[in-house]
């Protein structure tokens, strides 16, 4: 791939705007196996790389199983997930995949059933967040690290 323009040393300041959102969200009630999910699902619906290389193995530095990580992108038929898992994931999907039909009532009444107001905000919030980290790294050619 072609070298392009790196954000972070062009316009660090964005960037650092950016991770107020990780800060926050390293503050909030979101478990880190929630995130670590919702990190990796949104990056491989994007086809993100980097995202995926870096959360997979942050991920497994904070003891998430390969097997599961292996299965991700089988989730929905996979038993090695639990309901509110498959739930968070199914929010990620539709939420990544805006572009198809967005988060469904369905889903949502799924959602605030089971979890409260700030969990699901920060859910969705967690998904933003991804979701802007992909779109950097994937116009930009974000060179994998090493």
């Amino acid at each position: 791939m072609d070298k392009r323009i790196q954000i972070d040393e062009a316009e660090p300041l964005a960037y650092k705007a950016i991770f107020g959102l990780e800060d926050y969200m390293k503050q909030s009630g979101l478990s880190k196996v929630h995130y670590e999910l919702i990190k990796i699902r949104a990056s491989q619906l994007n086809g993100c790389a980097f995202c995926i290389d870096m959360h997979t193995k942050e991920a497994i530095k904070n003891g998430e199983s390969q097997q599961r990580l292996f299965l991700l992108d089988a989730w929905k038929t996979a038993d090695l997930f639990t309901k509110e898992e498959k739930l968070i994931l199914q929010i990620t999907e539709e939420v990544t995949l805006i572009h198809r039909n967005g988060l469904t009532d369905e889903t949502y009444q799924k959602a605030i059933s089971l979890f409260d107001k700030h969990y699901f905000s920060q859910i969705i919030m967690a998904i933003a967040t991804i979701n802007v980290w992909n779109r950097i790294a994937i116009s930009t050619h974000k060179p994998l690290w090493d």
